[in-house]
């Protein structure tokens, strides 16, 4: 099949008829590949918001200890994978999400199978709910800086210094801010209100970046070319694991972990009820627990295994936990007068 010269949303429309056996879904496909088994006795079908080139790595490991499972990676956005779930009925055997409030509500509302791990998993009791959703990697929420505008040493540490600065210098950073389009993200949206919870320095912050300007971004990557590049000066909310990640490669921008406090988010992972291959998806939901004795892929994907020995050693990492409170901004009314506090902050101009 030949897709030369074809937009893309064409194509995922296609890709989209293609998974649900012959109805029409909307939800938007990023990427997608088919690690096709040398001789398939069965096929995995994930959906994920992790990017291709960050899993692939455990992908290939998972599917060297079953080598006869042909693995259909899907790769959407965070609020793309809520609709193709939740909205759709879209049919996959295991989903990745990194939008902790949007998996909690899947599994709240009954979308999710019950599961449980192998004892040797030993798994933290944060680290999972339900019996249905679980953590497999705890990831701090960054902020980047770009080493054009800031020599080493001189980035602020925390939301109180920021403001000061950006204040200070409005000439400099007018339209070189960039953040999270939380109406489209869901990971942004989670993030932003998240901060809202822990300090009063997060509308502050939000109103000075709208004052000068700030682009809004739909993922982590994006806003990470742009700080590397020196298009942008700093990005706020960014995925810390992908920031390390990208930073062996391109280099030119600092991370800075906030010292007033971190959010770190769990990229989770579920098996949603229209799954049809149960058992393979059973077994990569185990591998994936797994991660954090596979130093091996920890250094290849650059995503942190659960370590909660790192969090007590860091009173500043504030993980994001499990529970009905991350249900709280998405009720319509919040969210609604959550927008709009944020758009009236953010859209000035």
């Amino acid at each position: 099949m030949c897709f030369a010269g074809i937009p893309a949303r064409i194509i995922s429309a296609v890709f989209g008829v293609i998974l649900s056996a012959g109805v029409a879904l909307g939800f938007e496909i990023e990427d997608r590949r088919l690690y096709e088994a040398p001789a398939e006795q069965a096929r995995l079908s994930v959906v994920s918001t992790a990017d291709l080139d960050v899993f692939d790595p455990i992908i290939r490991a998972f599917q060297a200890t079953q080598p006869g499972v042909t693995i259909d990676y899907v790769v959407t956005g965070t609020t793309d994978l809520m609709e193709a779930l939740y909205d759709e009925g879209a049919s996959f055997d295991l989903a990745i999400s990194s939008a902790m409030d949007l998996q909690t509500k899947l599994a709240n509302d009954g979308f999710a199978l019950n599961h449980t791990p192998p004892s040797a998993t030993n798994l933290p009791v944060w680290a999972s709910w339900r019996n249905q959703l679980f953590a497999f990697t705890q990831e701090p929420a960054v902020v980047v800086v770009s080493d054009q505008f800031f020599s080493p040493g001189e980035a602020p540490q925390n939301r109180d210094e920021l403001i000061a600065v950006l204040r200070a210098n409005p000439t400099r950073f007018q339209g070189k801010i960039g953040t999270y389009d939380v109406r489209r993200s869901g990971f942004g949206y989670l993030m932003a209100t998240q901060d809202s919870r822990n300090s009063d320095a997060f509308w502050r912050l939000m109103e000075v970046m709208g004052r000068l300007d700030a682009k809004l971004y739909c993922c982590s990557g994006d806003m990470i070319r742009d700080v590397a590049s020196g298009k942008l000066a700093l990005a706020y909310n960014v995925l810390g694991s992908y920031a390390a990640s990208h930073q062996k490669n391109t280099g030119g921008y600092q991370i800075i972990e906030m010292s007033d406090y971190v959010n770190v988010m769990s990229r989770t992972v579920l098996i949603p009820r229209t799954a049809q291959n149960i058992d393979d998806a059973r077994a990569m939901l185990d591998f994936l627990l797994g991660l954090r004795s596979r130093t091996d892929l920890v250094e290849a994907t650059g995503l942190p295994a659960v370590d909660p020995a790192a969090l007590r050693a860091n009173p500043s990492l504030r993980p994001i936990r499990f529970g009905p409170g991350l249900l709280v901004f998405l009720d319509n009314l919040k969210r609604q007068s959550f927008l709009r506090n944020w758009e009236n902050s953010l859209l000035q101009n």
